[in-house]
């Protein structure tokens, strides 16, 4: 541990009442995707409290914080929606309460993502009070909408609102290692056609159910099939969901929809996997389409992309790699292993789609996410606080690396 890892360790210790607080009080707030505004509200307070140069919303609905003013501009990146609870009896403790038992914080949102907000916040904090660098411009942004359509928001907030950092770094869990990339994804529909007849008389029609039959089973075995890559996995296919139409239960159903989950690994494109679809052996007359995002935000902006999420991977030797990880080093003693995630994130945009050097970095497993299990350990909330503290520093030893891409501004 370095005498700056030490330091920052030591100052997060005395926040650990507040981030737990402010975490606590973000639980308590529900806010799926497109009814965040209530804890996007309590996110600005937060940053304001904790005397951030610049605090505001965009036109989307991200709260964003600025600190400093200088030529390295840095991105710390957290998404402030969770998905819905499910079956309520299903939670060992309310959902909503952010029960602090055991050492743990529990809740939705304890993992996926609000403890890289709070983290993220104090982190800022912490270093303002140690001394800000007078090179780092550093932004904070709890997004919105990310569990509808990852990477929408951020891509909003550079294309957008015109903050376009040299490196982003993203709060999805990570259990306190750095990751440097995930598989893409997208979603896509298959609709058959039938005809619709009594089902007293169901020879007479065309079944729009018995047609996907056979396409369900091509898909089944061209999961098997799907590229590998020895670093984020194989790719995959999933049939999710089924829904029909009918004028009744006695009737044949005259059109069934079947909803795709596709992702992809390296290689892997949206174009060749749409190709893929076109191509299976019981395809027929069906229908593939591209599912389409379209939405209003919690302020009343409107939202459209095609639901296609880029593959992407940082080199292991990129300097925002090496400098996060360095600073891991400095405040736990130990190098961070360096992976990536099983899932998608905000990168598809930030490094997906516009090449910003990306990586991740925050409490927490993965594998809760989405849970009813949902827990962050209070030890890792203190300590990742002192690590966001000291990712500016120890970037701004790579500015010139780091800078020399284009980006920024």
């Amino acid at each position: 541990m370095t005498e700056v890892g030490r330091a920052a360790l030591e100052a997060a210790r005395t926040y650990e009442t507040e981030i737990i607080r402010f975490l606590r009080d973000m639980i308590a707030i529900p806010a799926e995707s497109l009814k965040e505004g209530e804890r996007c509200e309590r996110v600005r307070q937060e940053y304001e409290r904790l005397g951030f140069d610049e605090v505001f919303f965009d036109r989307l609905g991200n709260v964003v914080a600025r600190v400093g003013d200088g030529p390295l501009k840095i991105l710390m990146d957290g998404h402030i929606d969770c998905v819905g609870v499910g079956d309520r009896a299903a939670w060992r403790h309310d959902p909503f309460e952010g029960k602090l038992e055991g050492g743990k914080i529990w809740g939705r949102g304890a993992v996926d993502e609000l403890p890289a907000i709070a983290c993220m916040a104090y982190g800022a904090k912490i270093l303002l009070e140690r001394g800000f660098p007078a090179d780092v411009t550093l932004y904070l942004s709890a997004t919105v909408m990310e569990e509808d359509c990852d990477g929408y928001c951020l891509l909003h907030l550079i294309e957008k609102e015109g903050i376009r950092p040299h490196v982003v770094i993203l709060g999805e869990p990570t259990d306190l290692d750095v990751y440097r990339g995930h598989r893409g994804r997208m979603e896509a529909t298959i609709t058959t056609r039938g005809v619709s007849v009594h089902a007293a008389q169901c020879e007479r029609g065309v079944n729009a159910l018995y047609k996907m039959a056979g396409i369900i089973s091509d898909i089944e075995q061209l999961n098997d099939r799907l590229a590998q890559d020895d670093f984020l996995g194989k790719g995959t296919i999933a049939a999710s969901f089924i829904e029909c139409t009918s004028p009744s239960l006695n009737a044949v159903p005259d059109s069934a929809t079947l909803y795709i989950d596709r992702r992809l690994t390296v290689g892997e494109t949206v174009e060749t996997a749409m190709d893929q679809l076109r191509a299976l052996p019981h395809i027929g007359d069906a229908e593939v389409a591209l599912l389409q995002y379209d939405v209003t935000s919690w302020r009343g902006e409107r939202a459209q992309q095609e639901k296609f999420y880029p593959t992407w991977i940082l080199a292991p030797d990129h300097p925002l790699v090496q400098g996060v990880a360095q600073a891991v080093d400095a405040v736990l003693d130990a190098p961070p292993t360096i992976s990536r995630w099983a899932f998608s994130t905000n990168g598809v945009a930030s490094m997906g789609r516009l090449g910003i050097p990306t990586v991740g970095f925050a409490p927490g497993l993965e594998e809760l996410a989405h849970s009813t299990e949902e827990w962050v350990a209070v030890d890792d909330l203190v300590r990742a606080s002192a690590v966001y503290s000291v990712i500016p520093e120890r970037l701004l030893a790579h500015r010139d690396a780091l800078t020399d891409t284009g980006e920024g501004g």
